[in-house]
């Protein structure tokens, strides 16, 4: 589409609209990936092979939470970005849900 983003008209974001683009990307990444649980989960992965070639014993939590800390750092080195807001939200998300489950 053609239509000017948000960013580019200057209009200002309300934190439910944050919220709602970062489960609307949850949904969507879980159907690019064909993953039938609804869910992208590929920090399991990510982490397990970290863990493989560093030694160390990171956890599914602590690597979500890894990312977090990845978007608050361009946050803060730089002009708004929106999408660093929804995936730092979808993060954080996706951090409570694995602390909750181990």
């Amino acid at each position: 589409t053609n239509e000017p983003t948000r960013e580019a008209i200057k209009c200002p974001v309300n934190a439910p609209d944050i919220l709602q683009e970062a489960a609307d990307a949850l949904d969507n990444r879980a159907a690019e990936r064909d993953h039938s649980e609804g869910n992208e989960r590929s920090m399991e992965r990510c982490v397990a092979s970290f863990n493989a070639m560093t030694g160390h014993n990171l956890s599914i939590t602590e690597g979500w939470l890894m990312m977090v800390f990845l978007k608050m750092s361009r946050a803060l080195g730089g002009g708004f970005g929106e999408d660093g807001y929804v995936d730092m939200s979808a993060y954080c998300a996706l951090a409570g849900e694995a602390a909750s489950i181990n």
